[in-house]
């Protein structure tokens, strides 16, 4: 499988860059989860290396770079730290989706700073009413990653006519101004994300900051009249349910490298002071996640590829292939938790010290498990019920 982006220049320079950063982002790891939300200054330096850009429209200061490219950069914080990683994913992939919304809303958004992110929360916990030009939006919404580090806030919405039924499920948009984040980030695991609420109280959000999933299910949106790159054009769920899948495969990439590390070092005194390493149940064991490891990433990335040379025919994307990008994806993020629990089980108690990255990955990643996009029985039951010849739900995939 071709994973070489590296004939763009800009692009391997943030990767570059972003591999710069990982010693020192691991090392502020214990002052994420002290503080709760990513230090300021990793942000910054981010920010620096370009990596919020890289999934930013060209017309907007970004680098349109390819999907891979940004889920490589991912993988690679989230071994250094797994909430940085987590934050970094779900706001960087967030420019992709500002790209398919009208262009007066890209220019909101960036027009005077390019450097502008946003945070998110899709499900449709809020109510919108349809008025004159647009909605007005109120509501609750959860679990929005970095949104202390963000200025505009993406938001799910359930939308009702004035009879009171439901006629459409949108994204709105929302600047900083018109709403408010509830500090309630008190958790075990990936709890330097900031995942905080965000409350909206009766806001007019205009038809132009608003971007139809029904339209975004068939790969289309407005934006796409002047962000005409085919990275825009592949399917939302393929692009965002891999961004939650990616950062928990850079989690056990990094738990098997301090696990490796740990093992050639440790004595078993139990075992009559035998090397750890010389243990060949020890090697099997490595062998065997390792594998899954890089099961996950190949199959996860592999797919990403199968869908990019559709567009690129300009042909439409089988549902089959799809569904297979939701199979696979939740099945990489399975296969990264049961490396990471395989290797916790078999590192001995100085695992269990504040400061490995070990016990730090063991609870991020059964943190992110718990995302919706890691239901495994629905995304499946998706791809089975499709085999079987039955009808699937559009909006599902």
């Amino acid at each position: 499988m071709n994973q070489d982006f590296s004939a763009d220049a800009a692009v391997r320079s943030v990767i570059d860059g972003v591999r710069d950063l990982l010693p020192t982002i691991r090392e502020r790891a214990d002052e994420a989860e002290r503080l709760r939300v990513i230090p300021d200054a990793s942000v910054k330096e981010l920010e620096e290396s370009g990596f919020f850009r890289l999934l930013q429209p060209k017309r907007y200061g970004g680098l349109e770079a390819d999907p891979v490219a940004f889920f490589t950069a991912v993988r690679d914080i989230a071994s250094a730290d797994g909430s940085t990683g987590w934050v970094s994913s779900v706001v960087g992939v967030h420019p992709w989706q500002v790209a398919l919304f009208a262009d007066e809303a890209q220019q909101a958004v960036w027009g005077a700073d390019q450097n502008v992110r946003l945070s998110s929360s899709y499900s449709p916990t809020g109510k919108a009413v349809q008025t004159d030009g647009g909605f007005q939006l109120s509501g609750k919404w959860s679990f929005s990653s970095g949104c202390d580090h963000c200025s505009w806030v993406l938001l799910g919405g359930l939308v009702f006519n004035a009879e009171g039924q439901v006629v459409d499920f949108r994204t709105f948009m929302i600047p900083r101004d018109q709403y408010q984040i509830v500090d309630v980030w008190n958790v075990v695991g990936l709890r330097g994300t900031g995942s905080n609420d965000i409350i909206v109280d009766d806001v007019f959000v205009p038809e132009a900051f608003t971007l139809s999933m029904g339209e975004t299910g068939m790969c289309r949106g407005p934006g796409q009249e002047v962000n005409t790159s085919e990275l825009y054009k592949l399917p939302f769920h393929s692009i965002f349910t891999s961004t939650i899948a990616t950062p928990i495969i850079g989690m056990a990439k990094g738990a098997y490298a301090e696990h490796v590390e740990m093992q050639q070092k440790r004595v078993r005194a139990a075992y009559i002071g035998e090397k750890a390493s010389l243990d060949p149940f020890a090697a099997v064991r490595i062998a065997r996640s390792s594998s899954e490891i890089d099961a996950a990433w190949a199959l996860l990335m592999g797919n990403i590829r199968e869908e990019q040379a559709y567009v690129a025919r300009g042909e439409q994307i089988p549902l089959e292939l799809r569904l297979r990008v939701r199979r696979d994806q939740v099945l990489g993020s399975v296969r990264a938790i049961e490396a990471i629990d395989s290797l916790f089980e078999a590192s001995g108690g100085r695992a269990l010290a504040e400061g490995t990255y070990l016990q730090r990955a063991w609870r991020d990643a059964h943190a992110g498990r718990v995302h919706a996009a890691n239901d495994p029985e629905r995304a499946l039951q998706m791809y089975g019920a499709q085999q079987f010849g039955h009808k699937i739900d559009p909006g599902m995939y």
